[in-house]
């Protein structure tokens, strides 16, 4: 084990394979020195000679002496680099073998293997990031659509930081204008009237408020929303999955009861990402197998945020229709986002709905069979989930369940301040502006357990 924030560590910075070029990066107080160990530049100056950010060409050396490869080297020197330490990058020709000897080296010489994420837990560490950009930086490696990717470079550029600073300051400037009136009555400092105090404080809680709402668009394009499929046996359940999959996924066929248990597939529905569970027909039977994968459905309309119930519009309303939507209702009284499906418009156009009307959402009439559908439903869950919002609210989306439960906790901290205003008086008031402070900090970092970094910074891959 060795402090990350003493020694000088070094890692693969490109996937691991065969490649046009893979990159080795060294971080820390003896990067420098440690790269001239086994680095020789052609224009035959010593690493400490060359100017910062300045790329050239060099051999890379082993212990023999003989050439391992030639690349392009760049030297960023503390401050101005991404870690905020001393760093070198090394360019090589990619390849598992000649990019694993070129990192070997840099460890004979002096540096230690990075662990997950620990360049950018430098620059968190050294003040170049706060932990909203860092955790966006992680979302931009792993965007699995235009969306997330917009959204996480948002983040990156520091919108939120932005928007939670502005919300801290405000907090501050409350609190310094209360407190000095408090602490300093003879003097000329103008306080605020507890009016005044309500109106800014108010204010400060709406702008929470509105930052909150950010999370249900933020949590759709980047953590995915858990999503259900479901409805009675030969419905078209897992002909909408495959729609949505744009694949094969499921086998469909005209035997009812054909999907026996759940199914789940990660896919991309316009700016929306969704984690759906295509599940067994929902019906009585005294089928065994059956019976088992219809309680696994249930179970997992249970445990969604977004149930897409799917009925036959060919077909009246039955008893197991009837049994669904009970379920659907129970769960969005519990919060559930509901879409219920009339499918096969391609044998009954001009279905009665009325009996879904104030149980789901969104009423869609659709033929799964068709692809002109695909944009039906992408529409939809695009409006319910507010993905065309990106970049509204000043940018700023909260993108996390750590960053929303924070946010949360100052919200409520901010409820009782106004609460303590009207029943205990300015000082309580102020207690509680001070504990909202404190939990907005966390959101970047101001003020965070260790135990929730090394949570975010080990969900990195080595070399970031």
């Amino acid at each position: 084990m060795y402090s990350m924030f003493s020694q000088t560590i070094s890692a693969i910075s490109t996937p691991r394979g065969s490649g046009g070029i893979a990159v080795i990066r060294i971080s820390g107080d003896e990067a420098i020195s440690i790269a001239d160990k086994f680095i020789k530049a052609k224009n035959g100056k010593v690493m400490s000679e060359i100017k910062s950010n300045l790329a050239f060409t060099a051999d890379i050396i082993d212990d023999k002496g003989d050439v391992i490869d030639s690349g392009i080297v760049t030297i960023f020197r503390s401050p101005r680099s991404f870690t905020g330490e001393d760093t070198v990058e090394i360019s090589c020709h990619g390849g598992i073998l000649v990019s694993s000897q070129v990192l070997a080296r840099s460890l004979e010489c002096g540096a230690v293997q990075a662990g997950p994420g620990e360049f950018t837990r430098r620059a968190f560490a050294s003040g170049k990031l706060s932990l909203s950009q860092a955790e966006a930086i992680g979302e931009l490696i792993s965007a699995k659509s235009y969306a997330a990717l917009r959204l996480a470079r948002i983040n990156v550029d520091g919108a939120l930081k932005a928007k939670t600073n502005e919300i801290y300051d405000e907090i501050k400037s409350i609190l310094s204008a209360v407190y000095a009136g408090i602490d300093f009555p003879d003097e000329e400092l103008s306080p605020l009237t507890k009016d005044e105090m309500r109106q800014l404080t108010a204010e400060v809680l709406e702008k929470l408020e509105k930052l909150k709402t950010s999370y249900k668009t933020g949590h759709a394009v980047v953590e995915g929303i858990k999503t259900v499929i479901c409805g009675k046996p030969n419905t078209g359940k897992s002909t909408l999955l495959n729609l949505l999959c744009g694949k094969q996924r499921a086998i469909v066929t005209d035997i009812a009861g054909t999907t026996r248990d759940v199914i789940t597939e990660q896919v991309v529905c316009g700016n929306a990402s969704l984690l759906i569970s295509d599940t067994a027909g929902i019906h009585n039977t005294f089928d065994t197998v059956e019976k088992f994968g219809v309680e696994r459905s249930v179970q997992e309309i249970e445990d969604c945020e977004l149930i897409i119930a799917v009925f036959d519009s060919s077909a009246p309303f039955d008893e197991d229709d009837e049994k669904i939507i009970s379920i659907v209702k129970n769960q969005k009284q519990a919060g559930a986002t509901t879409i219920g499906v009339m499918n096969k418009a391609d044998k009954c156009a001009n279905p009665d709905t009325n009996r879904l009307n104030g149980i789901f959402d969104k009423i869609l009439i659709i033929s799964a069979k068709e692809d002109a559908s695909y944009g039906v439903m992408e529409s939809a869950i695009s409006e319910l989930f507010s993905c065309g919002m990106i970049g509204e609210n000043d940018g700023a989306t909260l993108t996390s369940a750590r960053q929303y439960a924070r946010v949360c906790a100052t919200a409520e901290r901010v409820k009782e301040a106004l609460t303590a205003l009207d029943t205990a008086g300015e000082d309580f008031a102020g207690a509680e502006l001070e504990a909202a402070m404190g939990v907005l900090g966390e959101v970047d970092g101001r003020k965070v357990g260790i135990e929730i970094v090394d949570e975010i910074f080990e969900k990195f891959c080595v070399g970031k």
